[in-house]
């Protein structure tokens, strides 16, 4: 009876119950030292990869791409954590040797550790392992198939935010490449899936991105309207001021094809403040446009103080010169000197479509000016005396007094039998024409009015 009592029992349970916990206690603190142990042994290999990725690239490599790929995370946010450290060190060292491929296998064998980590930093890795690709020269193509193919993966996969990124990041390579048929396909496209999911800020980047490819194409009305709908679109959602620099950029850009070159300035500056703020390597293009913008309307003068400014001094360098130089030679209306700031910096002037485009426009300014002042003190000249004074091959010469002739800058004519060019005398206007249309006219406004008189007298 005395085993059965209620005291004994309960006595009973509770030595079993403080033996579970002195159990479970150390079950937990097993688990919690293997735990530590793990994560020491992780940390030691990340340091061991980083500390050998000094002296033996290659086996840091090992290292730290087996830390990233090997192992289960078991939703650990310790354990995703050194793996993304891993990925990232990883990355840095195939970047930093130029491997391009490797970073492209290094895509491939990270897909089993997309499926068990969050969609946000799949995305932030796949974003940064083509970040490091385009930082290689030369790798323009392998970024179109690597985009291509992680396009393909996130469509497989349904993820579709992913996939919209990669594809508008894809658009961008073929405006690069110049493969504006297929640029404009897949962004017609993303278009129509964008504005049903009604992503704002995409929606913003892919109409920027369409206005630039029909700017290439000399579309300007597509382009601006397509920079009208960005604009709409942005209206409704709070920009980065990295994409509304972007914006203001792309309105400098297409003001500057219209001719309208002080409104172009005022959005150049705007995109270059901006981007100087956030220390953005475009900033120096939007700085570059600026300089350009004030020597096409006529005010070289003023780039020597815009470029001492406190802004310009920031950005001084071969860049810069280049634009210097240029407004150098056109403030002394030298084609010589132009001619050869061109040649001195092909590299900063030719390779913009932008900066070339307009150049080009100045250089026949300038010659029209100087041909002008050449011609005025004839009525007959050679063509060959005038190509002398001027240091241009004759038939160059030739060219261009024909295209003054046909756009009426040059009242004359061409004697190609005599290599001559001949200049009309300036005949007054005559005025009877026009005067005897405005008398018809105020005849017609007379006879108008006694026909209305007439009727009111006839009622």
């Amino acid at each position: 009876v005395s085993s059965l009592s209620p005291w004994n029992v309960s006595s009973t349970n509770v030595s079993r119950t403080h033996h579970r916990v002195h159990v479970d206690e150390r079950t937990s603190s097993a688990s919690f030292c293997t735990f530590l142990r793990t994560t020491e042994e992780e940390e030691a290999r990340m340091d061991a990869g980083e500390s050998a990725a000094k002296g033996r690239p290659a086996d840091a490599e090992a290292e730290l791409r087996a830390l990233a790929i090997d192992g289960d995370v078991g939703g650990d946010g310790e354990v995703i954590k050194r793996k993304e450290q891993a990925i990232a060190a990883t990355v840095e060292s195939l970047a930093a040797r130029g491997d391009a491929e490797g970073l492209r296998r290094l895509m491939h064998e990270l897909r089993p550790l997309y499926a068990k980590i969050a969609k946000a930093k799949t995305a932030k890795i796949v974003r940064q392992v083509i970040d490091a690709i385009a930082k290689i020269p030369g790798t323009k193509q392998l970024q179109v198939e690597v985009c291509k193919e992680q396009a393909e993966w996130a469509r497989s996969e349904k993820r579709t935010f992913l996939r919209q990124r990669i594809e508008a990041r894809l658009v961008n390579l073929y405006l690069e490449t110049k493969e504006f048929t297929a640029a404009l396909e897949l962004i017609q496209k993303l278009l129509m899936e964008v504005k049903r999911l009604d992503d704002k800020l995409l929606l913003v980047d892919i109409h920027l991105l369409e206005s630039r490819i029909h700017h290439a194409l000399r579309n300007l009305p597509k382009a601006k309207a397509a920079l009208t709908a960005a604009r709409t679109a942005a209206n409704s959602i709070y920009v980065p001021p990295a994409t509304q620099s972007s914006i203001d950029s792309q309105s400098g850009v297409l003001h500057a094809e219209e001719k309208d070159y002080k409104t172009a300035y005022s959005y150049f500056f705007e995109a270059f403040e901006q981007q100087s703020t956030l220390d953005d390597p475009r900033a120096i293009l939007s700085f570059k446009y600026m300089l350009l913008s004030k020597i096409m309307c006529n005010q070289a003068d003023d780039v020597a103080n815009i470029i001492s400014s406190k802004g310009g001094l920031k950005y001084q360098g071969v860049d810069v010169d280049a634009m210097q130089a240029v407004a150098t030679s056109y403030t002394k209306r030298s084609l010589h000197e132009f001619e050869r700031s061109l040649r001195d910096y092909d590299a900063q002037l030719g390779q913009d479509p932008i900066i070339q485009n307009h150049l080009n426009s100045l250089y026949n300014t300038l010659l029209e000016q100087n041909l002008c002042r050449l011609i005025e003190p004839y009525s007959r000249v050679e063509i060959a005396h005038l190509a002398q004074r001027i240091e241009l091959p004759e038939k160059q010469v030739e060219v261009k007094l024909s295209q003054m002739i046909l756009d009426k800058v040059i009242d004359g004519t061409l004697d190609q039998g005599a290599g001559c060019l001949i200049i009309f005398d300036e005949i007054p206007p005559n005025s009877l024409y026009p005067e005897a249309i405005d008398t018809m006219k105020n005849m017609e406004g007379v006879v108008a009015s006694l026909f209305r008189k007439s009727e009111k007298l006839a009622a």
